[in-house]
């Protein structure tokens, strides 16, 4: 879909238009017969018609009012699609959820919103068969990252605590219009039907991780100073005087676990 629309940057719209990345795309998410999917700022429309097709559901949320009409007049031939006029980060991707058809997620997300857009869809894995997103190279990094890695932090941890992340590909600035002034790459998110994690109290590990992450330099006995004591870390085979970024995800559910039980 073609449309005389200038890219706004408030928006924060890069708008893909290379044909091998869409069709890469495309085969990764492999829609199916059925299947529900629900894009994120289709903009306009490039990897909504590679995907949609009659035999699924296929719900868009697009916040540019602008690009609304050229959406719906390229994609209202298809009985399964629904435009949403909404902000992602307000809308209820719970609502979307029927006949326990589980939701595909995909989108090109805007950069500067895409970390606290991914922390609330995080809150409705339980509803999610996977996602499929375009973001910056270096936030897929941070979502993929091990432990004792410089990207390894709030992001990944919680996001790996949810979901299997595999970083796909990546994808150059010149696939955009206008190219963007950063490395982009393909994500896919599954969350866990069965967790290979110890059961948690999810305020908690939120908590820990907020807090052991908020000043990256120091050392965990100075970020968590007034959540947890040294002899409590000690207690859970913990180093006081490492920092956070050393610690396995284990690690920091034991330390939520031991926080809600206290």
């Amino acid at each position: 879909m073609k449309t005389a629309h200038t890219p706004r940057k408030r928006f924060g719209q890069n708008f893909l238009q290379d044909a091998g990345v869409i069709a890469g795309i495309a085969n990764a998410i492999h829609p199916q017969a059925g299947e529900h999917l629900v894009e994120i700022g289709p903009g306009q429309g490039a990897l909504t018609a590679a995907l949609i097709n009659r035999d699924i559901r296929f719900d868009v949320v697009e916040l540019d009012r602008d690009l609304t009409t050229g959406l719906l007049a390229a994609f209202s031939i298809y009985p399964g699609f629904t435009l949403h006029s909404a902000d992602a980060l307000a809308f209820d991707f719970a609502a979307l959820a029927r006949d326990g058809v589980p939701l595909r997620v995909v989108g090109n997300l805007p950069y500067n919103i895409s970390t606290p857009l991914l922390f609330r869809l995080l809150e409705f894995a339980p509803l999610v068969q996977d996602m499929h997103f375009m973001l910056q190279l270096e936030v897929v990094n941070r979502l993929a990252a091990a432990p004792g890695n410089k990207h390894w932090g709030r992001l990944g941890i919680m996001a790996q605590y949810h979901c299997a992340v595999e970083h796909l590909f990546d994808v150059p600035p010149e696939a955009f219009y206008p190219p963007p002034k950063v490395q982009s790459a393909i994500v896919r998110l599954t969350p866990y039907q069965q967790s290979p994690w110890p059961e948690c109290e999810e305020d908690s590990l939120r908590r820990i991780v907020q807090s052991a992450f908020a000043q990256r330099r120091k050392t965990l006995r100075n970020n968590l100073k007034g959540i947890l004591a040294d002899h409590e870390l000690e207690q859970l085979g913990i180093d006081p005087g490492a920092r956070a970024e050393t610690l396995e995800l284990l690690d920091f559910i034991r330390l939520a676990n031991h926080l809600s039980d206290e």
